[in-house]
């Protein structure tokens, strides 16, 4: 753990992202995640921390959610990254309206998602749990070489990512919490969503206090420094109104600022809106691999595109390297054990075989590679990665056109990539009976790593090249081990050695020596760094401004810390009316940076986006939509909570409905607020089957019960269905019962 935290708090864009946007770690999930590593980043950056830090916040919620990090036994650095990156997305992670094509692009025919192919690769593994990490392990804090430096963290160097891919068979699920609300809480909520939330008020405005200008926030770039001095309290511009109105439009002042063009909001009618998900981890992360599949018999091509945030790259053997470096088979690599075996001889003679073939490879990998040949480089692992993969044999491709099993040729290219790419090396091997380690070592560039031989050739990227930020390696068997990880310090260049609570300076070679287990490298553009010191001169003129901008504080965060920032984009303190929603006006400062009209000029001509900002106000149609969503949310829940009750009190009901706990989940968190947007119609579809024409109840299924009054009452808002309807037994009667019954009946007539 100490090892794969400290390689992430040494990634400038995420660490500066949790320092500068604090305020942004939002969150009413639980465990709160994203608020233990925000907590344990401003520890271990501050000026005057500690000699070292125990995560314990953090790791007490990953094992929570994580059954698997439990207890002292040994775990895997790369899952504890995936498990970690994981949660802090889900937590992060905020809703993005997109234009999307309603009909897919296609290669000959639409695009298809093809399912993947198994990846058997070079010497390929698995990963293991092969760490020795306990509860009270410390994060040993980063070093600085002045210790007079009084402001915090990092480098403001463009340095590379990398992106991790055999996530096609080798992808970690994560471990998800599942809802198991009982009556009991909703019937909590429906009192707390009596006292529901503050309104804002519709009379007057409501005053913030923008407390960071943008020469506060962009720090001396030539030193790389994210903490920014304090202005003074007597600047102008400093209050901003947050008003609950837009402001009113004058033909008069349309000329006023010429530069800014307005983009037509027109779509195309062949799209669509489609909503996504973004958060800090995706944008630095997260990458894209277009993935064809072409048939050998008709030769039609499918394509596919792939978000991958890791590379989990194979190791070739010797063999394997002849092939690649061997310029006759440039054109017809194929990864092993692709193809081929399928027509290897079966039985008890293979078997033995494949069993000695393996003992061998175990005893080929405890010896040094020096020993049996040339040393394998990470642009070889990154070509036995993209190789072309033949589908033949029990591999062959399933062909939309020919509607059987064909054989094809699988290639993929990387689209767009990451601003941090993770590559993990695949050193471990489960088999049936034991677990080898892939001993060889790996040489690695420090600075400079070109992936333009990876790039698609229609991918609009423009920086391919890469610096090594990090590097988590293992040291031990498979069965057992330990994590160090070397790690550069963006303030004054160094790299060092975290192991545990000893931190060491290093030199280069020793980096380059390592062992290395899992990568990080950083984007690296000089021209980004140029351009960063252009607009700190530019702070330093001070030219007086009658305009000021508010420009998104997670953008300008993209400004300082990547190589590609994109376009300015201000929407995620905006919504679609181009107003404050209302549940954001509380922490608006936390959201926002004010630029003087000189700086936004510059940057908007260099970026483009927007929309520009120069007034902030409260949407009036969010808050009244607001209003209505929670009067309705209130409605629903409470008769809900009544209905239940009345179903809960009845004795014997004679009917029961069920209902898909899977869409109740959905409503019931948008009646408790959790979820912003109501469930769709009532979806029994996965838990019933039909039988003589009915829908009853699958056996097993994920269902609960609600009385009839309820389903009417839910249907009738979301409609759906179909109706699922239990009818308990009724217990049969005794004659003799029957006849005594009737004998005091007819007595009682007779009387």
């Amino acid at each position: 753990m100490n090892a794969a935290l400290q390689a992430l708090s040494n990634c400038p864009p995420l660490t500066h992202f949790f320092l500068d946007c604090g305020g942004l770690a939002r969150t009413d999930k639980k465990p709160a995640i994203c608020k233990s590593y925000l907590k344990l980043m401003t520890e271990l950056w501050h000026k005057s921390r500690p000699g070292s830090v125990v995560p314990t916040g953090l790791f007490q919620g990953i094992k929570t959610v994580n059954p698997t990090f439990r207890g002292y036994s040994q775990q895997d650095a790369q899952e504890f990254l995936r498990c970690l990156m994981d949660l802090l997305h889900e937590e992060l992670k905020e809703p993005v309206v997109e234009l999307e094509d309603a009909h897919p692009m296609s290669v000959e025919e639409s695009m298809e998602e093809e399912k993947s192919q198994s990846d058997v690769g070079f010497q390929t593994c698995e990963s293991c749990g092969t760490c020795d990490k306990t509860e009270n392990d410390a994060i040993f804090k980063p070093v600085l070489e002045d210790p007079a430096e009084t402001t915090m963290l990092i480098q403001d160097d463009d340095n590379n990512s990398i992106a991790s891919k055999d996530w096609q068979k080798e992808k970690i699920p994560s471990n998800k919490l599942k809802q198991t609300n009982s009556m009991e809480d909703l019937e909590k909520d429906a009192n707390a969503a009596s006292e529901t939330t503050e309104c804002l008020n519709n009379q007057g405005t409501v005053k913030v206090q923008i407390h960071s200008r943008f020469s506060e926030y962009i720090s001396d770039v030539h030193m790389n420094d994210i903490s920014a001095a304090q202005t003074s309290s007597s600047n102008e511009g400093m209050n901003s109104r947050l008003s609950n109105s837009p402001p009113k439009s004058f033909p008069s002042c349309s000329s006023l600022a010429p530069v800014h063009k307005k983009v037509s909001t027109v779509s195309s009618p062949k799209r669509k809106k489609c909503k996504k998900y973004r958060s800090v981890i995706s944008d630095i992360f997260d990458g894209t691999i277009i993935s064809s599949v072409q048939c050998l018999t008709c030769d039609r091509l499918s394509v596919t595109l792939e978000t991958f945030q890791d590379l989990s790259l194979p190791i070739p053997g010797k063999e394997d390297l002849a092939k690649l470096h061997s310029a006759s088979h440039q054109t017809s690599l194929v990864k092993a054990g692709s193809c081929g075996e399928a027509y290897a001889p079966q039985g008890w003679i293979a078997f033995f075989m494949e069993y000695f073939k393996r003992c061998f490879r175990f005893v080929v990998s405890c010896v040094p590679s020096w020993f049996w040949g040339p040393v394998v480089t990470l642009q070889d692992c990154l070509a036995a990665f993209f190789a072309r993969d033949e589908l033949k044999g029990d591999n062959m491709y399933s062909c939309g056109r020919c509607k059987k099993l064909r054989n094809g040729v699988k290639f993929c290219k990387v689209q767009k990539f990451p601003e941090i790419l993770c590559i993990h090396l695949k050193r471990f091997r489960h088999e049936l009976m034991f677990s080898t380690k892939i001993g060889t070592h790996v040489s690695f560039p420090l600075e400079g790593l070109d992936l333009q031989p990876f790039l698609a050739k229609d991918s609009p990227a423009q920086i391919v090249t890469y610096d090594l930020l990090s590097v988590i390696c293992h040291h031990g068997t498979a069965s057992s081990g330990h994590y160090i990880a070397y790690c550069r310090n963006n303030l004054n260049n160094l790299w060092y050695e975290f192991d545990d609570q000893s931190v060491t300076e290093v030199s280069e070679s020793t980096v380059q020596n390592a062992e290395a287990y899992v990568l990080f490298y950083r984007k690296s553009s000089e021209e980004a760094q140029r351009e960063r010191r252009r607009i700190s001169g530019l702070l330093n003129m001070m030219e007086p401004s009658l305009l000021q901008f508010y420009v998104s504080r997670q953008w300008l965060n993209k400004f300082k810390t990547f190589a590609e920032p994109g376009p300015i984009s201000n929407n995620d303190f905006l919504c679609m009316h181009g107003g404050v929603p209302p549940h954001k006006a509380n922490f608006i400062e936390d959201l926002v940076v004010m630029l003087p009209q000189n700086i936004w000029d510059n940057l908007y001509s260099r970026y483009g986006g927007g929309p520009a900002v120069n007034h902030l106000y409260v949407c009036h149609t969010c808050q009244i939509e607001s209003e209505r969503i929670e009067k309705r949310r209130k409605n629903e829940l409470e008769m809900f909570i009544r209905l239940n009750r009345a179903f809960q009190e009845e004795e014997s009901p004679s009917t029961f409905y069920c209902i898909s706990m899977q869409w109740f989940r959905e409503w019931e968190g948008f009646v408790k607020a959790k979820d912003s947007d109501p469930p769709g119609p009532i979806d029994n579809a996965k838990i019933a089957v039909t039988k003589c024409g009915n829908a009853v109840l699958k056996q097993g299924a994920d269902s609960g019960q609600i009385s009839e009054e309820t389903w009417n009452f839910l249907q009738s808002i979301y409609g759906g269905g179909p109706e699922i309807i239990l009818r308990p037994p009724v217990p049969p009667v005794e004659p003799d019962i029957l006849q005594t019954e009737e004998k005091i009946e007819l007595e009682t007539h007779g009387l």
